[in-house]
């Protein structure tokens, strides 16, 4: 993953795996969570994956958006298979978690508040854990998801802490720089970004899932 060009988002040199894993282990600890491997790694990779932004932000004709968590229910509600419901209320559940985390500052500004992504994510991780224990692809994630439901909310914290500790101050502050490129464009904060060792895929390039 580090120094790649093939993906839209945030690149940082050195891994940005490595990075968020050193956080969350820091914030896990210092914050007392008692957390299952399986579940801290799973909030690694969805910081990993959301930091490039074809992987969270969705490209509309009114530009890069996040889509408000009642729609992704609904898709899920009308979902043709079992497996399109579960990967909808899965990405229901992570962008929930990431959002009311690592950008709570901006959920205070909006008419959506932050118990409400809590009690959404909480709700579609809940609803995966019970309907993923018999079912060999997601078995594995089962017990994953019922710990993110349960305890969404220190999690929340979490992530919260892990955007706190990322920011390096007010004009180097790598979250709101990052997160004002992606929503304009600016080329400002792109030099700032380049500035601190960030390189900024092509937009066009391909995204990963997780």
């Amino acid at each position: 993953m580090a120094n790649g060009a093939s993906r839209t988002g945030l690149i940082v040199d050195a891994n940005v795996k490595d990075f968020f894993r050193g956080l969350v282990d820091t914030v896990v600890c210092e914050q007392n969570v008692n957390a299952r491997d399986d579940t801290v790694h799973y909030i690694v990779n969805l910081l990993s994956n959301f930091a490039y932004s074809d992987c969270l932000f969705e490209h509309t004709s009114e530009g890069r958006t996040i889509k408000p968590l009642a729609l992704t229910y609904a898709e899920a509600l009308q979902a043709s298979s079992v497996h399109e419901r579960n990967h909808a209320l899965r990405r229901l559940g992570d962008v929930a978690l990431f959002m009311a985390g690592m950008f709570s500052h901006s959920l205070r500004r909006k008419v959506v508040n932050i118990e409400y992504y809590i009690s959404m994510g909480g709700n579609a991780y809940g609803y995966l854990s019970d309907a993923t224990r018999s079912t060999a692809q997601w078995h594995t994630f089962s017990e994953v998801f019922a710990e993110l439901a349960e305890h969404f909310a220190e999690f929340v914290d979490v992530l919260g802490e892990v955007s706190e500790e990322a920011r390096l101050g007010s004009d180097s502050d790598v979250l709101r720089l990052y997160e004002l490129w992606v929503r304009t464009g600016s080329r400002r904060a792109e030099r700032h970004l380049r500035r601190m060792g960030i390189a900024l895929a092509p937009a066009g390039s391909a995204s990963r899932q997780h």
